[in-house]
């Protein structure tokens, strides 16, 4: 796979972290975090990151904000689902797909986000892909996906392993020139399954951007937006998960709930 060496960006480092600590009890469920500026001090980190972090394990449903009390650990957390298996830069074009442009197209071990939904096994290598989506000169969107390792690939959706490699080394792509146009992982995945078949569930979450994504889609940090993540499979087996952003203003999003 290109891009052998594998990266933890800083913020997810810190994600890690504190989810390792809530996995091993040290923070268990229904149990209060401390403080910013204590959980700070104990992490030797700075307070704009923890929040970054924070807001993460926010949407990743492990932490919960009450007003009085602070950030909670969640024991299950509820989901509303979205369904709609399209490239996201068509579904909410209205017509006009909006433009991928790869910010981050790299290889890099799993986060806890990544463990939880493609079952990744920690050494492994998994493709990373940042994109903003465009439309009328304006940034719509920020996505993250994540690829199954490429063993799983071969071994489940061949065509999608091929189709990535491909990809490797190309402009936008793993390798390649980051702002260079591109497509989606998900568009990728979509025109290599026309002979297999593909299930997925999602989950829709309020939130907020943060600083760094804010300053990615050109947006204050407190901007409100809508999370949705996404996890697609070939029968059991996960071979794509991703995250993608929405902040106020962008192109409505067509949502199927289920009851």
């Amino acid at each position: 796979m290109a891009g052998s060496g594998q990266r933890r960006r800083p913020v997810v480092a810190l994600y890690e972290r504190i989810a390792d600590a809530v996995h091993d009890g040290t923070y268990p469920p229904g149990s209060t975090l401390p403080s910013e500026p204590k959980l700070a001090a104990e992490l030797g980190v700075s307070r704009p990151a923890l929040r970054e972090a924070l807001l993460l394990l926010q949407e990743d449903g492990l932490l919960t904000v009450r007003r009085g009390v602070g950030r909670t650990v969640n024991a299950r957390p509820p989901r509303r689902g979205f369904e709609q298996l399209q490239p996201l830069e068509g579904l909410i074009g209205a017509g006009e797909p909006l433009r991928v442009r790869a910010l981050l197209r790299t290889v890099e071990e799993p986060t806890d986000f990544t463990t939880q939904h493609l079952h990744a096994p920690a050494r492994a290598e998994l493709r990373f892909w940042e994109s903003v989506l465009t439309g009328e000169g304006a940034a719509a969107a920020l996505s993250h996906e994540w690829a199954a390792p490429d063993e799983v690939l071969d071994a489940v959706h061949p065509a999608f392993a091929r189709a990535l490699r491909a990809l490797d080394g190309e402009p936008g792509a793993v390798g390649g020139e980051p702002g260079a146009a591109a497509v989606s992982m998900l568009a990728v995945l979509v025109e290599a399954s026309r002979e297999t078949a593909l299930s997925a569930h999602s989950g829709v979450t309020a939130t907020l951007l943060g600083r760094r994504r804010g300053e990615q889609l050109g947006r204050p940090a407190d901007t409100p937006a809508v999370l949705v993540t996404q996890v697609v499979r070939v029968g059991e087996t996960p071979v794509l998960a991703a995250k993608h952003m929405l902040p106020t203003g962008a192109p409505a999003l067509p949502v199927l709930h289920s009851h």
